[in-house]
This record gives C-alpha cells, sequence and structure tokens, in this order.
C-alpha cells in the first residue's frame, strides 16, 4: 500500500555552533532563513530553518546547533543519510569552487554519476554538502545580494541514505511511498517518487559490513518526505501501525504536522504536511527575522532567549 508522497521535504541536521551555521547556509551557500525557532523537543537549541523565499517543501534544509550542549560528535555510516545534495544550474560549479575556496572551505569535485556533475564541501560541523549542477531543475531561487540566478541554489537535490543491504530499504520505499528505481551503478541505486528529478530523489548506497552510523554532531538526522494533508498522514500512520512499524504520534510543529519511524535499514524518516507553511506567524517579506515560538512555549520566551546564544546575520 503505497501513499501519495510528492517528493522530499527537508533534511534535518545536527550541526556545531549556532552562528558557524548560519554563516554558511546564507553566506556560503546563500539561502534564505525562513524560520529562526527552537527545537521542539530541546527548547534551548535552536531550530534554523533554510529554503527559497518562502521555504518551500523540497527546497528546506534545517538545522539544530548543539555547542555546548552536552553532544558529541557524530559517526557517519550505514543507517544514516550521509550526504545532502543541493541543485544547482549546470555550468556554475566553477563559481561555486571559487566562492566556497574565498569562504576558506575545501571543495573537491565527485566522481560524475548519473550524468550530472557535482562538487562536495564539507561545512563547519563536519557534514558533507554536494552541489549537484543540472539542467532538469525549473524551481525558482532565491537570489541573495552576491549570488545570480544563474548559479543560485534551487533546492535540495537528492540525499544519500548508505545501509548495509539496499533491497529491503527499496523495498519499504517502493511499498509505502511509491518510490520506483531510476538508474543504478557501483553500488548505488537512484530511486524517484512522483516523477523525477531534483527534489523527487534520493540514492541507496550499499555499504554492506561498514561502519554504523551514531546520531551526533556533523550528522544528518533524519529526512522528511512531503504528504498533501494531514488526512493522508494519519491514514499512512494507521497502516504502519497495522503492519508493527513502530511510528511516533503526529506531531505538531507549528509549520507541519510530522510523524517518524524508520526503514529497515536504520534511516529515520519523517513524513510531513505541506501546510501550513511559514507565514504563518511573519509576514513572507520578514521571514527568518525574529525567533518564533510556538504558543506553548510563548510564556517562557524571556527564559529561552536568555538560554540561547546570540547570533547575527
Amino acid at each position: 500500500m503505497s501513499f501519495p508522497v510528492l517528493g522530499l521535504h527537508h533534511v534535518t541536521a545536527t550541526t556545531d555552533d549556532a552562528q558557524a551555521d548560519l554563516d554558511f547556509g546564507l553566506d556560503a551557500l546563500g539561502l534564505r532563513l525562513v524560520k529562526k525557532t527552537v527545537n521542539f523537543d530541546n527548547r534551548g537549541v535552536y531550530h534554523f530553518y533554510y529554503g527559497d523565499e518562502r521555504g518551500t517543501p523540497g527546497t528546506l534544509w534545517t538545522t539544530f546547533p548543539y555547542r555546548l550542549r552536552g553532544v558529541s560528535a557524530g559517526i557517519k555510516g550505514a543507517g544514516q543519510v550521509t550526504v545532502t545534495s543541493f541543485s544547482v544550474p549546470a555550468g556554475s560549479l566553477d563559481v561555486w569552487k571559487t566562492r566556497l575556496r574565498a569562504r576558506g572551505f575545501t571543495v573537491s569535485d565527485a566522481p560524475p554519476r548519473f550524468g550530472e556533475e557535482s562538487v562536495i564541501v564539507t561545512d563547519p560541523s563536519g557534514l558533507l554538502i554536494e552541489l549537484v549542477a543540472t539542467h532538469a531543475d525549473a524551481r525558482t531561487p532565491w537570489l541573495s545580494h552576491d549570488i545570480d540566478a544563474a548559479s543560485a541554489v534551487r533546492g535540495i537535490h537528492s540525499v544519500t541514505m548508505t545501509v548495509d543491504d539496499p533491497a529491503p530499504t527499496f523495498a519499504f520505499m517502493h511499498e509505502w511511498f511509491g518510490f520506483e528505481r531510476i538508474e543504478e551503478m557501483d553500488g548505488r541505486q537512484r530511486v524517484a517518487v512522483n516523477g523525477v528529478g531534483p527534489g523527487k530523489s534520493i540514492d541507496i548506497l550499499a555499504t554492506p559490513g561498514g561502519v554504523r552510523a551514531k546520531n551526533g554532531v556533523g550528522t544528518v538526522h533524519h529526512v522528511a518526505l512531503a504528504i498533501a494533508t494531514a488526512q493522508q498522514q494519519l491514514d499512512m500512520r494507521e497502516a504502519l501501525i497495522k503492519k508493527g512499524i513502530g511510528v511516533t504520534p503526529v506531531m505538531d510543529r507549528s509549520y507541519f504536522t510530522s510523524i517518524y519511524f524508520r526503514e529497515p535499514g536504520g534511516v529515520l524518516f519523517e513524513v510531513a504536511t505541506m501546510l501550513p507553511g511559514f507565514a504563518t506567524d511573519e509576514p513572507l517579506d520578514q521571514l527568518g527575522r525574529g525567533l518564533k515560538l510556538p504558543p506553548w512555549e510563548e510564556s517562557k520566551r524571556a527564559e529561552i532567549e536568555a538560554a540561547l546564544p546570540s547570533v547575527r546575520y
């Protein structure tokens, strides 16, 4: 029984320093900060959302900066998203190499795969970020002050999930979400849902007998898939429970609702609704300017703000 998944919604990572995280997302990658809030499960930690003008699902990269909160460095490995890939226009990689190196980052060419060239950069927390050059992404980018439309990030291109055995992982993704296998090479399968192309694809990388992942600073916490309505989300949750799959209650994230569960290879999935979106508590032209709290935390604003590090952007 597959449910109508629309594509990727967001990718969330555990990062280190809040200011360094903002500098990388806003200055280096040129993304828009569409929401500055807190981790709803740990209000002493920021939750930053980066994306396009509106924070459209499929463009969203989100982070929890945990510096000085007792979270150790994670381990990248099987059972985890190990690479997050952003889509940029074909022909722009030289611009990105120059830009990132000028900011002190090490950038390397990745082996071409599935007809697309890309580069890899390690962010300040140790996350592997890939920029994939493609002709196939027509999404309108956010244009920061020094990035033009010929090179700007369009959104999430895909993620790479590392697993011991790809067969049960793909079977799960096909059965529950409708992913189809598109291409395969060198122990890597590209699967896609609701069409093909950036924002709809995931690479499943087989590493049999490899190191097991451990969540922590410098690792991706989860990948979220987009579903249209809250009712479809509830229907999926009920069906997962009937199959004996552990799934969380529906969680209100203010800008969408979410459920979480793990696929057979151990990767944590979230399924998130498209609505209500990020303009529910501040105007579109002011997104990301102020600290936004969920209604149930508003009475504790002074205490929460005092515990958070000061940041500038």
